[in-house]
């Protein structure tokens, strides 16, 4: 097979006109040539950090989309999944991605569950670690969330860090504002990546002291606009991802998105596609063709280095989309779950009080973190309520592994004016979290979840809508199609119900990730992020 194009050779700055003569899944030259296209061939678009588990769809339904938009491989980590399930989860994720071309390449979970104040379905410990090392399809550590694990030396987190570097895989980071001393002793430890900085000056001072900074942009956490302006300079060291895509902005794009955007700023076009091609693969050692001589027959051919709409895209010399099309095939899987909690009452919502003040989680749009805001109490008869016209909306988080009374606590900026909202996406042990205006419409949405061992749904005066989500309770078995379109109907009805949030399921989803200050709620309870440690809904 031969494709002719202008070739763009990222490593050495040039384009030129030519063609690529593949034989079977590699190429075997690369060659100038005259010719009348006037397309574009570079290599393939990698995210550097992704957890597949967002996009509600298994791995083998994300690269059937993926692929339309010039993605040619993935560093994902199944940490939603091992939570659930555990190692099982892992093997699960690795196995279906073998099914389609699209190269995933998935990392071994280091923190399941992430915090011992919550509860997940499942523990991965040093000794699992060290067997997933030693496996080939595991290609690095997930992110060390457990950033004081590392600075107080506990003994399990570095057994796997210690794991990983025995076997010379690649240790990735999680540090939300980690600064001076303490970043420089996670460093120390091994951490080479961190994909959480929302600041200039903290990407800045990573980036300066050694380690690799992802810029994410993923459907609530968005770091682009705050950390673009460093890739002219750090080029060599940054790297592109999503962490967390929801299907319907999957559908609409990926990497070549932020390519676009970034081109668009007069970034250099070769510093760009480093970052969004060649960092990840000499970083995480992936097989994954660069466009050279010899590699793997991995790339992409584009209308042109502005646009980056993508024409046809190659994976181990396959023709695996084109003008939009995919060619990615369905694959049948088996559907595993871990759902085990019987249907609540509306009295399992109350909350007790007399307390005149309450603290209340701040969402803040296109934000992981959230404030911690003080304000007056609602109650009747007793009883902490929602109240609407302040937008503090009640909250729970229900263990769904087992039968425990759900945590309660109080959220502002989703807006919405009837109804509840409830998902069993919930980072990162996947309860159920649910928010709405009164108990009964929280009873009612927390109940169609358990109904269905797992979703995202929607309660208002005159209907309830769902998306099943039956694998784990945070996937799908239906195709990307029609995920994408359910999604996008049940996006609509919340925004109809008042949520002026962006990506309002993606913003609750990660109401209860602890590890994220400032303010989160747990099945166990109000977590200050802060502090580390729980603290009381009541101001007394």
């Amino acid at each position: 097979m031969i494709v002719q194009g202008n070739i763009v050779d990222i490593q050495n700055k040039r384009i030129f006109k030519g063609e690529i003569e593949v034989k079977s899944d590699k190429i075997l030259e690369i060659r100038e040539a005259n010719h009348n296209q006037e397309n574009y061939i570079l290599p393939g678009f990698v995210d550097a950090h992704i957890h597949i588990e967002s996009s509600m769809l298994v791995p083998s339904e994300f690269a059937k989309i993926a692929v339309k938009h010039g993605t040619v491989a993935t560093v994902s980590d199944p940490h939603e999944i091992a939570n659930v399930l555990g190692v099982k989860g892992v093997e699960f994720m690795i196995e279906n991605g073998k099914k389609v071309p699209l190269k995933f390449n998935f990392g071994a979970p280091s923190c399941v569950p992430a915090t011992s104040f919550e509860s997940a379905g499942a523990i991965i410990n040093s000794e699992d670690v060290k067997i997933m090392m030693e496996n080939l399809d595991i290609k690095y550590l997930s992110e060390m969330m457990n950033y004081p694990g590392v600075l107080f030396d506990d003994k399990e987190v570095l057994a796997k860090i210690k794991h990983a570097k025995n076997n010379n895989k690649p240790i990735d980071g999680h540090a939300p504002g980690l600064r001076g001393n303490d970043i420089t002793k996670y460093i120390a430890a091994g951490i080479s990546t961190d994909h959480e900085c929302f600041t200039h000056d903290e990407a800045l001072e990573k980036l300066q002291k050694g380690m690799k900074i992802l810029i994410r942009e993923g459907s609530a956490a968005k770091n682009f606009n705050a950390l673009i302006d460093l890739l002219p300079e750090h080029f060599k060291n940054m790297m592109f991802c999503s962490d967390d895509k929801h299907p319907d902005d999957l559908l609409l794009g990926h990497i070549n998105q932020l390519c676009k955007r970034a081109v668009a700023k007069g970034i250099d076009v070769f510093k760009v596609l480093q970052v969004a091609c060649i960092n990840p693969v000499k970083h995480y050692n992936l097989e994954v063709g660069l466009l050279q001589k010899n590699d793997f027959a991995d790339f992409i051919i584009v209308d042109d280095l502005k646009e980056f709409n993508v024409l046809e895209t190659y994976i181990n010399g396959e023709l695996v989309a084109k003008n939009g099309e995919s060619f990615v095939k369905f694959v049948d899987f088996e559907v595993l779950n871990n759902f085990n909690t019987d249907k609540k009452e509306v009295a399992d919502f109350r909350f007790e009080s007399s307390s005149e003040k309450i603290k209340v989680i701040e969402a803040l749009e296109g934000e992981l973190v959230t404030n911690q805001i003080e304000v007056s109490s609602l109650i009747v008869d007793g009883n902490l309520v929602s109240n609407t016209t302040t937008d503090i909306l009640k909250m729970t988080v229900v263990n769904r592994y087992k039968n425990e009374k759900p945590a309660i606590a109080f959220i502002k900026n989703f807006g919405i004016k009837e109804g509840a909202i409830a998902s069993s996406v919930g980072h990162d042990s996947h309860n159920i979290i649910a928010l709405g205006v009164s108990d009964e419409a929280i009873c009612k949405a927390v109940n169609l979840i358990i109904k269905n061992k797992g979703g995202i749904c929607a309660i208002n005066n005159s209907q309830e809508k769902i998306v099943a989500l039956p694998v784990a309770g945070i996937m799908s078995d239906l195709s990307a199609e029609e995920i994408g379109k359910q999604y996008a109907a049940l996006d609509k009805m919340v925004k109809q119900m008042g949520s002026k949030l962006n990506a309002p399921y993606m913003s609750l989803s990660f109401m209860a990730l602890l590890v994220i200050p400032s303010l989160k709620l747990s099945d166990k309870g109000l977590f200050d992020g802060n502090s580390f440690k729980f603290t009381s809904l009541e101001v007394i």
